[in-house]
């Protein structure tokens, strides 16, 4: 027996079936890859190893399909106190530190990582990680929930298109330092509309139908109850594509974090073309020729947008608190968040006094001068930060970006990249120092 007694958490019988097919997949995709290895790769050694893998996959099939607790195999316990490390506040600074570490060592060591094999490896890695922690209760409930079903796919989708644009890109890098020609020099035909283009369009139109049908049949829709004033879901959360929007009006108000924030980050991003004075990489796949533009399109698009999909989606439970996707969605856990503004850090936590108010019956310049005593060190920090850190930056880091583009184009891209940088900042802010508002004027509903 894998395991003396039974993880109260385990739950087989509802999808034993389900598992089995889904080891077998990985079973037939591991021994295709074998046979390709074999006879197109003509890598033997290779070829061995994933027909060992595949004939593993096949020996998983029936234990899952058995249903038996004691022989299903399921994820260690050790890996779900690991994960714990995702619960509660701290979870929300290892997740954000995590993933940003991740993005770091894939964009270090891409050379690597887009490696067929490699990549190769690192799918099965994800996808057996899965299927043990499926039988897990609580993660069942997370990833089979159907609106949560087509994020878990698009994860996955995400990768592979990321893996795939990353190895053009380190290819054709490799080839320009050789003085060779991007790749998509050597197929550049035209190609007609029609039948080539309209065609193809066709048969792909056919096959996502095909699919959509076969998931409406098997998949229930996610409809829920009439709404109902007096019984709201916990979590009630917004469509998988506004759940980073939602992670934002955690740390900004809804000014800024509907409305302004996404703005400047989809309108930054598109402007990153024209403010680039770097006219190489245009109509093929590179990093190297163009550094900055990939790095902040990266940062703004996986960093501050689709790892907040994912942290709403799995992580995000009753009372918008943290969870591990291995524990429990208790609605009574409830964690004491006691948000301090950074004026009450200033004047009644160093200071020790009460935060300047202005009297009763004050006319309005009174009330305002009051207002900028109260806020001062937060306006201040907010002018630094957004007045004299552009220059600063100008005369060190970018100071070659400074001389291409000019004042202006420059002092736009730089304060396009420092407003998109406050949703991180605030966000570690907030996790940390328990940081609501840096600037807090309520008489005049503006908050920061």
């Amino acid at each position: 027996m894998l395991f003396a007694t039974v993880d109260p958490d385990i739950n087989v019988t509802s999808i034993a079936g389900g598992l089995g097919i889904f080891y077998l997949l990985l079973a037939t995709m591991n021994g295709v890859m074998a046979l390709y290895l074999w006879q197109k790769a003509k890598r033997p050694q290779a070829a061995l190893v994933w027909t060992i893998i595949a004939v593993a996959f096949v020996i998983m099939a029936p234990l899952a399909m058995s249903g038996d607790p004691y022989w299903v195999p399921q994820r260690p316990y050790w890996f779900k106190e690991l994960s714990m490390l995702l619960s509660g506040k701290t979870g929300a600074v290892v997740y954000s530190l995590g993933t940003t570490l991740m993005l770091v060592v894939l964009y270090v060591f891409r050379r690597f990582f887009v490696q067929p094999l490699v990549a190769w490896s690192l799918l099965n890695a994800a996808l057996l990680l899965m299927g043990l922690c499926a039988v897990d209760k609580n993660f069942q409930a997370i990833v089979t929930k159907p609106d949560n079903v087509p994020i878990v796919a698009l994860v996955f989708l995400l990768g592979f298109f990321t893996w795939l644009g990353t190895a053009k890109a380190v290819k054709n890098d490799d080839r320009i330092r050789q003085g060779l020609p991007p790749l998509e020099k050597l197929d550049d035909e035209k190609v007609l509309v029609w039948p080539d283009l309209v065609y193809t369009e066709l048969i792909c139109m056919i096959a996502i139908t095909t699919l959509l049908l076969v998931w409406a049949i098997l998949l229930k829709a996610p409809l829920e109850a009439p709404s109902n004033p007096f019984k709201t879901p916990n979590p009630s959360k917004a469509p998988w594509y506004f759940l980073g929007l939602q992670e934002m009006l955690v740390y900004f108000d809804p000014w800024y974090a509907g409305v302004v924030l996404p703005s400047l980050v989809i309108f930054g991003l598109m402007a990153i073309p024209f403010l680039d004075f770097n006219k190489l990489g245009n109509g093929y796949y590179t990093i190297e020729q163009r550094k900055f533009s990939y790095l902040v399109f990266q940062l703004g698009f996986l960093e501050l947008w689709v790892t907040l999909i994912i942290l709403g989606t799995f992580l995000r439970g009753p009372n918008w608190n943290f969870f591990s996707p291995l524990e429990r969605w208790d609605p009574h856990k409830v964690e004491v968040l006691n948000n301090v503004d950074l004026s009450q850090y200033f004047w009644i936590g160093l200071l020790g006094k009460a935060l300047p108010h202005a009297p009763a019956g004050s006319s309005a310049l009174t009330e305002l001068s009051f207002i900028l005593k109260r806020e001062w060190l937060g306006i201040a920090g907010l002018a630094v930060y957004f007045v004299a850190l552009p220059p600063l930056m100008a005369t060190t880091i970018f100071r070659r970006m400074f001389v291409k583009l000019g004042f202006l184009r420059y002092m736009l891209m730089s304060n396009l990249l420092l407003l998109m940088l406050t949703l991180p900042l605030k966000m570690v802010l907030r996790w940390t120092l328990n940081m609501k508002y840096i600037v807090h004027i309520p008489e005049y509903f503006l908050n920061f």
